[in-house]
C-alpha cells in the first residue's frame, strides 16, 4: 500500500489527468528559445508530449534561433526574456517586422516585462513554471481553434512491440521484461533500466521515446530524469517543497511538473481500495 505523508491542494487551471488539449489545437510547428536548458528541455517536451506541434525546435541564444528563422517558418515561438546577446524583447521587435511574423508567446519568470511583450504584439506571457493547461491556452490564443477534424491521442503500443528490451551483458544479448523494470532513469541519449532483481542496465533510448512506449503498461513519469513503475511506488513523501516516492526502496525526486499527475493516481487508487 502507498503511503501519503501529505497532500498539496491542486493548481486551478490545471485539467484532471489524461485530459488532453490536443482536440483544440491545429497542428504547427514551434521554436523554443531559452539560454537555460532545463526549462528549454521542459517546455519543449510538453509541447512534443501533450500537443499536435511538429517540429518543436529549440535555441539557447538569439543567433542561433535567428539562424533556425532564416531556415524555415515557424507558427509560434516561445521566447525567454532575460538572455545573453539579443534579450526575448529586443528579439521580439526583430521578429515582429519579419514579412510573415510568428506567434509570439513569452515564458519567463518575470512579471515585470508583461507590458512590454503586449506592446510588441504578444499573444500570451505565461511565467515558469508553466502547467501543461496553461500552455494549451496559450496555443490557441496563437494559433485559433482547430475548425477541422481533431486530433486524438493514438492507443497504446502492443505487448508485443514494447514488453522486451534487449541490454547487453558481458557481451551477450538478453532480453528485459517490462515487468521487471522498476524505474528507468534518463542519461543523456540513454536511460538506465534498474530492475527487480537489483540490476542497471544501460540502453540507447531517449526516456521520451520510453515514456510514448509504457506509459500506457503502467509507468508514469515524475520527473525529467525519471519514469516509474506506479505500482512499484510504496511511498509518497512531502518535505516542504520537496516531493519524493519511494520505489524498490530508492528514493526518486518528483518535480514539481509531474506532482500533479502522481498525487492524483495515488488517490485513485486509494479510492479504489
Amino acid at each position: 500500500m502507498i503511503q501519503a505523508r501529505a497532500t498539496v491542494a491542486p493548481p486551478a487551471d490545471e485539467r484532471a489527468p489524461g485530459q488532453s488539449r490536443r482536440s483544440a489545437i491545429p497542428a504547427a510547428s514551434a521554436l523554443v528559445i531559452d539560454d537555460e536548458s532545463p526549462a528549454l528541455d521542459e517546455l519543449s517536451y510538453l509541447l512534443r508530449t501533450n500537443f499536435p506541434i511538429d517540429p518543436v525546435h529549440a535555441a539557447q541564444t538569439a543567433s542561433d534561433a535567428l539562424r533556425h528563422l532564416q531556415e524555415r517558418r515557424y507558427d509560434v515561438v516561445f521566447l525567454d526574456v532575460r538572455m545573453p546577446e539579443l534579450n526575448g524583447i529586443e528579439l521580439g521587435n526583430v521578429l515582429r517586422r519579419f514579412a510573415a511574423p510568428p506567434a509570439i508567446v513569452y515564458v519567463t519568470a518575470y512579471e515585470e516585462y508583461a507590458v512590454r511583450a503586449f506592446d510588441i504584439g504578444a499573444c500570451d506571457y505565461l511565467l515558469k513554471p508553466v502547467s501543461r493547461a496553461r500552455l494549451g491556452t496559450a496555443l490557441e490564443r496563437a494559433l485559433g481553434p482547430l475548425a477541422a477534424r481533431t486530433q486524438e491521442p493514438g492507443p497504446p503500443p502492443g505487448d508485443d512491440s514494447s514488453d522486451l528490451i534487449p541490454v547487453e551483458t558481458g557481451g551477450r544479448t538478453r532480453f528485459i521484461s517490462r515487468e521487471q523494470v522498476l524505474w528507468a532513469e534518463a542519461e543523456g541519449d540513454y536511460v538506465r533500466l534498474h530492475t527487480t532483481d537489483g540490476g542497471a542496465h544501460l540502453v540507447r533510448i531517449p526516456i521520451s521515446h520510453l515514456e510514448e512506449r509504457w506509459s500506457g503498461h503502467g509507468f508514469i513519469r515524475i520527473h525529467r530524469g525519471y519514469l516509474v513503475s506506479f505500482k512499484h511506488i510504496t511511498e509518497f513523501s512531502v518535505t516542504g517543497s520537496v516531493h519524493t516516492v519511494m520505489v524498490g526502496g530508492r528514493s526518486l525526486p518528483v518535480s514539481r511538473r509531474h506532482v500533479r499527475d502522481v498525487r492524483d493516481r495515488i488517490l485513485r487508487v486509494g479510492r479504489r481500495g
